[in-house]
């Protein structure tokens, strides 16, 4: 067995291009050296197995809510007032709570998120995606990116929500301020304050839309989100505002993302672009393998409230767990060619969207856009290509997704 160095497993490595651009050698070596990895540089450990990212997932001793604590008492002392308002209303959403919290919030909301209201947007995605299409078309060119993966998902979880046209690229701005500073890699003072005042515009339109909703209530879930309850209990104002911000981002940026590293894997592999084209049926399954091979989430993190013994190690209470999705999904112990992307794939089970309590509740929504995507831009485009390389990738180590993708038509 070769003996790295702490600083080659590091996951500090993936802040350099070269290893953002393609993750999965250095996760394949992680995987085989030190599956279950304390990273001293970062202060860590590291699980890069499915299995033991599957047990991480459904063992209540790796905790969600103190996992966003401990990524706010890593920050210095004195950044800690700045960032204390984000970690603050993030520890009041549903993906980063614990039971019986989450238990209560996913009830209040699973009320309002329905395969009834998600079936209901398919003629909306569908409209959205040919007005994107023809836009490209008359343009004769296409950035999948900023073309399609960004407006698309964009427009539609704000339709979903029942957020104002003119709002929407506000919204996203606040937004995408306040999640910029998630996970536990340091970010700078000045991105903490930028996170700060944007939540706060965040959270004052999202109250007043929706004292407006319960006065003069709409078909649209941010009206189903403030009139909800469940024996009694409703969502309280900053539960309000915190759990409609994690839909709108995880409804738009993670889905974008999905969308361009699909549309590029199905380009780097015209047998597999081929095989959807022919079968469009083969779309639902197309998208989990896009999930396994390279999904927009790549880490996703707890802190243990005990000691946890994994492997021949033990992890100490209150220690960050970092867990590696994208090497999970590329396991050879759980999937048979796991750097192969192959649409037809029918073993096993990804991580993308999560395992247990915390499996994505926007999935059904997330799945129905990508697909009707896929379908929509292969079918209208029959000639697509790569336009430009190399390829362009965001900075952020926790997301994986491109800047731009140029398509010749």
């Amino acid at each position: 067995m070769t003996i790295h160095d702490a600083q080659s497993l590091s996951l500090s490595n993936l802040l350099r291009p070269e290893v953002r651009a393609d993750p999965y050698p250095f996760y394949q070596t992680l995987r085989a050296q030190d599956p279950v990895h304390w990273d001293e540089p970062m202060g860590f450990w590291v699980l890069t197995r499915y299995a033991d990212v599957a047990r991480a997932f459904h063992d209540p001793r790796f905790s969600r809510a103190q996992g966003l604590m401990a990524g706010f008492k890593r920050l210095p002392a004195a950044e800690q007032p700045i960032a204390e308002p984000v970690y603050h209303a993030f520890s009041q959403a549903m993906p980063y709570t614990d039971p019986p919290h989450h238990t209560r919030l996913r009830a209040l909301v699973n009320k309002s998120f329905t395969p009834r209201v998600v079936e209901r947007m398919r003629p909306c995605i569908q409209r959205v995606l040919d007005d994107l299409l023809d836009a490209a078309e008359a343009r004769g060119r296409m950035d999948v990116i900023g073309d399609l993966a960004y407006p698309l998902p964009m427009v539609v979880i704000a339709e979903l929500l029942g957020l104002p046209v003119e709002d929407r690229q506000r919204f996203k701005a606040w937004s995408d301020d306040a999640f910029a500073v998630l996970g536990v890699v340091r970010h700078s003072p000045e991105l903490h304050a930028k996170a700060a005042r944007s939540l706060a515009d965040l959270a004052d339109y999202i109250l007043t839309l929706s004292r407006e909703r319960r006065l003069r209530p709409q078909e649209d879930l941010l009206t189903a989100l403030a009139t909800v309850a469940e024996a009694g209990d409703r969502l309280t104002n900053d539960e309000l505002v915190a759990n409609v911000s994690i839909l709108l981002a995880a409804g738009h940026e993670t889905t974008a993302n999905v969308i361009g590293n699909g549309v590029l894997a199905l380009l780097r592999n015209p047998h597999q672009l081929q095989k959807l084209r022919e079968a469009p049926a083969l779309a639902e399954a197309a998208v989990d393998e896009v999930m396994r091979y390279d999904n927009a989430v790549q880490v996703v993190y707890r802190s243990t409230v005990e000691e946890v013994d994994l492997g021949d190690k033990r992890i100490g209470a209150g220690q960050v767990v970092n867990m590696i999705l994208g090497a999970a999904d590329r396991d050879p112990q759980q999937f048979s060619n796991p750097d192969m992307f192959d649409i037809t794939r029918a073993e096993g089970r990804h991580v993308g969207f999560g395992l247990g309590i915390h499996f994505c509740v926007g999935a059904p929504l997330a799945r129905l856009e990508i697909q009707m995507a896929y379908t929509s831009l292969l079918r209208r485009f029959p000639a697509l290509r790569l336009a430009a390389e190399p390829l362009d990738w965001q900075e952020h180590p926790t997301f994986r997704g491109l800047r731009s993708l140029p398509v010749a038509l």
